[in-house]
């Protein structure tokens, strides 16, 4: 993975000591919150309902079994002994008191790890496939371009205090696990017929307010030319953005408004003058960022596979987590496994400093040094050898974290919701938990099969609801909380965007609506391999409004 060089080491401690500078004037009053929040959220601070927020950036959701430790450290020494991962491939600290964030940012940046544009009008956290270098399907690790966007984008002049915030999602992968069409730029890694790389170019996706799938504006964009393109379409962004509505700042308006092709265009024209100039990425530098994100050397370890026979004949469990939650490596011999941060009623996202000690632990032992976070709030080990993974899942579950249910109704996304954020108007957790403890069985889920549960506590979307089979949105009503269901969303490469089945339901009956649902879908679906989402899209809303709704669902 890549390492800080000396301008990286010099930077992240300059500002860490700007902040604290910063903050020591917010404390004695010399600055107003006013004036300190934009500081703040510079450095990923928020002020959430009952205290600081301290979200940490993971690029592109790769860290090494060090780094986890310290973020298990940060957890225990200035938090209450967790952490939350993110959507975002970010960890959220909750509880820090904001005279010792600059301590704790001191101590991250001696990992090489920082709180820089997690926050505020700026480019976020690029995000990548957090099965990236190990997946067999993709045509090449996306993660050397997200790191060269990174470098690109921190702190850029040009791009720090853009309309809104912006989004980037890279992968190299035909089956998208970036969710790259519902980011304001998706990239689709490719290779041409001549087995040159380059990218498809996404624009204008996102979720919150108004949700919208990105349009393709190119189907291939040789990769030298990555950082022109996308400094051309930050330029069109940055002049035509709405500044005047908040709600209408993101680059999905724009592209809405003005219309794609005509986007496309401008964009065009902008890349025009900057072709083959300064931006232009030489191959060399290409070969040596990419250089950082070479594979481990993969020992062959074929007497695996009787191993995992013979431990999966013996322990039910074990063979039922390895079905659900190890993915095909491209290396035979060798998994992708999912650490699962959804127990069954627990919280979603959330780690506690004991766990994430135990998975650098197991990390450094069995996965060659390295762990993911996903956009689905839960952590990978990348490489595996078959022939470890009894020792890895006892490991985890000595920790509590080998639940086996990757993709299943129980591995539930949801933002933090009302219990912590000051923007929410209803709860996501609770919900999540009771969700998760009514379909928890084991049988249960593997009857129902795929099928992905996602909860926003507002209409910012940070549990990602639009693209859920199921979403579930809380909204505020006369003083209540509700929560609106939607159905038929996803975020893979045939993105949609789930329709509103009808009225809202109170936080007691909402579970009961979610069971509805699953049962007219097993009711309906053709085999036991049809699932939920093909279901729906097979035969519409229709048979679950009049499930929910009854005669209302036939008269409206």
């Amino acid at each position: 993975m890549y390492r800080y060089d000396e301008f990286d080491h010099a930077f992240v401690a300059g500002r860490v000591e700007q902040f604290r500078d910063q903050v020591a004037r917010r404390r004695s009053g010399e600055l107003t919150e006013d004036a300190f929040k934009p500081l703040r959220l510079m450095n990923g601070v928020y002020l959430q309902l009952h205290a600081y927020m301290l979200r940490i950036a993971i690029p592109y959701g790769t860290l090494s079994s060090r780094q986890m430790r310290m973020l298990a450290h940060i957890g225990r020494k200035y938090d209450r002994g967790y952490g939350h991962f993110t959507t975002r491939q970010n960890i959220q600290f909750n509880w820090p008191k904001l005279s010792e964030i600059p301590d704790a940012l001191a101590e991250l940046a001696g990992v090489e790890m920082h709180a820089l544009q997690t926050s505020g009008n700026c480019i976020r956290n690029v995000t990548a496939d957090h099965f990236a270098g190990a997946a067999a399907d993709e045509a090449a690790d996306p993660r050397p371009y997200a790191e060269i966007l990174r470098q690109w984008s921190s702190v850029h002049p040009e791009f720090s205090f853009l309309p809104r915030k912006f989004k980037i999602a890279v992968t190299g992968a035909e089956r998208d696990r970036a969710a790259i069409q519902v980011h304001d730029i998706g990239l689709h890694l490719k290779k041409n017929d001549r087995g040159e790389i380059g990218f498809s170019v996404y624009v204008g996706g996102g979720q919150g307010r108004t949700p919208m799938v990105a349009k393709k504006i190119r189907d291939f964009l040789p990769e030298a030319d990555l950082l022109s393109y996308t400094t051309a379409i930050m330029r069109v962004y940055n002049l035509h953005g709405r500044r005047d509505n908040k709600y209408k700042a993101r680059i999905k308006i724009l592209v809405h408004e003005t219309g794609a092709e005509e986007l496309a265009r401008q964009v065009e024209a902008e890349f025009a003058e900057l072709r083959n100039g300064e931006l232009t990425l030489p191959a060399q530098d290409i070969a040596a960022i990419a250089a950082y994100f070479a594979p481990p050397s993969l020992p062959p370890r074929a007497e695996g596979w009787a191993s995992l026979a013979q431990w999966k004949k013996a322990d039910a469990e074990f063979a039922r987590w390895v079905g659900q939650n190890v993915q095909p490596h491209k290396h035979p011999d060798y998994g992708m496994v999912t650490i699962s941060l959804k127990a069954i009623g627990g919280i979603p996202g959330d780690a506690t400093s004991e766990q994430m000690e135990a998975v650098a632990d197991i990390a450094e032992e069995y996965a060659f040094d390295e762990i993911r976070v996903s956009h689905e709030q839960n952590l990978i080990l990348p490489h595996v050898a078959l022939a470890d993974l009894e020792p890895v899942y006892r490991g985890l579950l000595a920790a509590g974290l080998a639940t086996a249910n990757a993709g299943l109704i129980t591995d539930i996304i949801a933002c933090p919701g009302l219990d912590y954020c000051a923007l929410a108007n209803a709860r996501s957790i609770p919900v999540a938990q009771e969700i998760s403890t009514r379909f928890g069985a084991a049988a249960r889920q593997t009857e129902i099969g795929e099928l992905k549960i996602k909860i926003s506590g507002c209409i910012n979307a940070c549990g990602h609801h639009h693209v859920g089979h199921i979403g579930l949105l809380g909204v505020e009503k006369k003083g209540e909380e509700l929560y609106q269901i939607t159905l038929g969303g996803s975020g893979d490469e045939n993105t949609s965007i789930g329709e509103i089945i009808g009225r809202g339901f109170a936080p007691e009956k909402v579970t009961d609506a979610v069971e509805v649902i699953v049962d007219t879908y097993l009711g309906l679906r053709l085999s036991a391999s049809e699932t939920f989402l093909a279901a729906y899209r097979r035969v519409g809303p229709q048979p679950f409004k009049q499930a929910l709704y009854g005669n209302a669902a036939e008269a409206a």
